[in-house]
């Protein structure tokens, strides 16, 4: 007898984790599988955050709607003691990622954020909306003005909503980080800096000397500095 081999016909049998992985992009989720056992979860914003307007399928994106279920399942277990968010972003839907990061902010797990290869535009409030924010040596976060794409009606309350969406960005990065408003501003509407632009180019430890990011490191500093927030604070307490 011939033993039955798969092949490109026959469909390959998918593990749960293999099936996340697919569709999450995650390594596991925070309520089954081996991964439950471990402190620390671990959530990729990657790619461009994908809000209420679907992006062609060659877009590598991170969407709102798997992350925000993911947010409420981690803060609702109690196995869960720290919660580490790697950004490696180009931006995004603004309204998609404040929401990710008030998210965030509110939650009473101690979260780490740690910068790898970039964090732009929208990826900084995400970043400060940690704990503690931790970019790499040799990653950038691009600090510019909020732009629209697609059609945009010319009337007086238009630009007046891009104002209060810009004030949201602003006021939460400040609240959250140690950058001054005044230096924050000046970096976003600088000229020069980016051909044919606005904005500033941040690189590792530059983003640490303005006080927009708490420190440099890389995976192993991030994790350390998970472990002392989970050891100094009780879940479902205030931190």
């Amino acid at each position: 007898m011939f033993e039955q081999t798969e092949t490109e016909n026959t469909p390959a049998r998918e593990t749960p984790a293999l099936q996340t992985i697919r569709e999450l992009g995650q390594t596991g989720t925070p309520t089954g599988g081996p991964l439950e056992e471990m402190p620390f979860h671990c959530l990729t914003i990657i790619g461009q955050i994908e809000g209420h307007l679907v992006l062609p399928p060659r877009n590598k994106t991170t969407k709102y709607e798997h992350v925000i279920p993911q947010l409420v399942a981690i803060e609702q277990n109690p196995k869960i003691k720290g919660l580490l968010v790697v950004l490696n972003t180009v931006g995004g839907d603004i309204e998609a990622g404040l929401a990710i990061a008030e998210m965030l902010k509110t939650m009473t797990t101690p979260v780490v954020s740690l910068v790898l290869g970039g964090g732009h535009s929208i990826g900084a409030p995400i970043a400060v909306a940690a704990d503690h924010s931790i970019i790499s040596e040799t990653a950038t976060m691009t600090i510019h003005p909020i732009r629209l794409s697609g059609l945009v009606i010319g009337v007086p309350q238009t630009y007046e909503y891009l104002d209060k969406m810009q004030e949201r960005v602003i006021r939460f990065i400040v609240h959250h980080s140690r950058i001054p408003e005044g230096v924050l501003r000046e970096m976003m509407f600088r000229t020069g800096e980016l051909v044919r632009d606005v904005g500033t180019v941040l690189v590792g430890a530059e983003a640490v000397q303005v006080g927009l990011i708490d420190e440099v490191g890389g995976v192993g500093t991030a994790l350390q500095r998970l472990a002392d927030l989970a050891a100094a604070t009780n879940k479902g307490g205030v931190h």
